[in-house]
């Protein structure tokens, strides 16, 4: 911690000064000081701080920016669910991996690029990333966390929902913006549209991250407690059973989030493909309080026999 804490002194301190003189936002700022540690100018005394230490202290910086000025689409995974998806992702691609290729990982709602880079970390160096993201502030400082990680990571600003530039992936990573998307145009093209009124976005996000999935791929998305008790809902259901095998359905803590109203479950599909087949059970898990070690290992466990059964 006291590295990640020097880090973030480095980080906050320059921030509030250029903060000050340049009468900048305290986010523009903390850019402008990645930026400046990137090109050399100014970077934090002391030893070569880890990858995980570096995203960390940056996480804590554009957390205090966003909580200073609140924006709608300003939000970040946190650590505790990012390490969760890391987990999974861990436990489903361990397979994928051949020929020592990497693994390419999309997360189409990049943001500030946190989920991607948790994951990547845990990952190591076996997993290439794509982003995508429409806000400017937000994917600049993805880009720049990203080069101070030392992660490859390829980056499009734009729409996610409209075409996207970039090849099939072997997995997703994707914490569903929630609501319902504004662009009727746009979303007419899905079929996931809904047959009256507005669609709701993480349905479209869905969809798209399936189709830019290679056969067999892996998504790993964080979605509403109650993504199934919708009004469209029926549609989304029939359309995986069309397109995609579900893996497992992980509800997690509601003390991981400020309302238990915006709860989520951990959502696990397979792109269906000729020469795969479903799990023999879905696995259906709840992960207890993360300040219960016990119940934890306990939980860990119990997918590690999972796993092992659908072999």
């Amino acid at each position: 911690m006291e590295t990640i804490e020097k880090l973030f002194s480095f980080i906050n301190d320059n921030a509030q000064k250029i903060e000050k003189e340049q009468e900048l936002s305290y986010l523009d700022s903390v850019l402008e000081v990645l930026n400046a540690w990137l090109d050399g100018d100014n970077v934090p005394a002391g030893k070569v701080a880890s990858k995980e230490d570096i995203r960390k202290a940056i996480q804590l910086a554009i957390l205090k920016g966003m909580r200073e000025n609140a924006q709608p689409n300003h939000q970040m995974t946190p650590d505790a669910l990012g390490l969760l998806v890391g987990y999974f992702v861990e436990q489903f691609m361990d397979s994928q991996e051949k020929d020592g290729a990497k693994i390419k990982l999309l997360d189409p709602a990049v943001g500030t690029g946190n989920l991607l880079l948790t994951v990547m970390n845990l990952l190591q160096d076996r997993a290439d990333g794509v982003g995508v993201e429409i806000d400017e502030l937000l994917i600049q400082l993805a880009a720049a966390a990203a080069d101070l990680t030392e992660q490859p990571v390829s980056l499009f600003r734009q729409d996610a929902l409209q075409n996207l530039m970039i090849d099939p992936v072997d997995a997703v990573v994707c914490d569903l913006p929630v609501g319902y998307y504004p662009n009727d145009e746009v979303a007419k093209e899905f079929e996931l549209k809904a047959t009256e009124g507005m669609t709701y976005a993480h349905h479209l996000f869905i969809e798209q991250s399936l189709k830019y999935s290679k056969d067999g791929g892996y998504l790993f998305f964080l979605v509403p407690e109650n993504i199934f008790e919708s009004e469209q809902a029926q549609g989304l259901y029939k359309y995986l059973q069309k397109t995609a095998w579900i893996q497992a359905v992980i509800q997690l803590p509601s003390s991981l989030f400020s309302n238990k109203a915006h709860s989520k479950s951990l959502f696990i599909l397979q792109k269906k493909s000729a020469d795969g087949k479903p799990v023999k059970e879905v696995l259906l898990a709840k992960v207890p309080s993360m300040t219960n070690k016990q119940a934890l290992e306990m939980f860990f466990t119990k997918v590690q026999i999972w796993k092992k059964e659908q072999k």
